[in-house]
């Protein structure tokens, strides 16, 4: 398996991800940033705090790259995500895909971030003048109908 797969506390090296994907039969680079942002859902957002769960986060986010090249063949994929407080305007998340043809690394790069999206164990918290909240966090307990007593 080529390419980097990992979670970093420190600041994210775009170029480590592209250098990761590039070879000699690489027609096309595709790279997602992703980036606090100073707002979500109306509210300001001030800075992100990202948690996970490490060592299955990073074996996720491999098993992503696997998936993702099946799908996508001859791709070679890299991926990074920051852990921990990020200011507005600091990078998340790297994801490169370099393939023959720019088709290819385009879908293989939107596939790849699409999926970390949806299957990494990488929790966001959002600070800002209304407070703190997790993002798509529902307490379960409030999720079920309220249980009503036997007589």
């Amino acid at each position: 398996m080529s390419g980097v797969f990992r979670l970093s506390s420190e600041p994210l090296d775009v170029m480590e991800c592209v250098r990761a994907v590039t070879h000699p039969t690489a027609g096309g680079i595709d790279v997602f940033i992703g980036m606090v942002r100073d707002h979500s859902d109306g509210r300001a957002v001030t800075l992100l705090e990202y948690e996970a769960y490490a060592s299955m986060a990073e074996k996720e986010l491999a098993r992503i790259g696997e998936d993702v090249r099946a799908r996508v063949p001859g791709v070679r994929l890299s991926a990074a995500h920051r852990i921990g407080r990020l200011d507005v305007g600091d990078i998340a998340v790297v994801c490169a895909a370099g393939a023959a043809h720019r088709d290819e690394a385009f879908r293989a790069c939107r596939l790849l971030i699409d999926e970390i999206k949806a299957r990494v164990p990488i929790w966001k918290r959002e600070h800002g003048a209304a407070g703190t909240a997790w993002v798509g966090w529902q307490d379960a307990r409030t999720s079920r109908p309220p249980v009503t007593p036997r007589e």
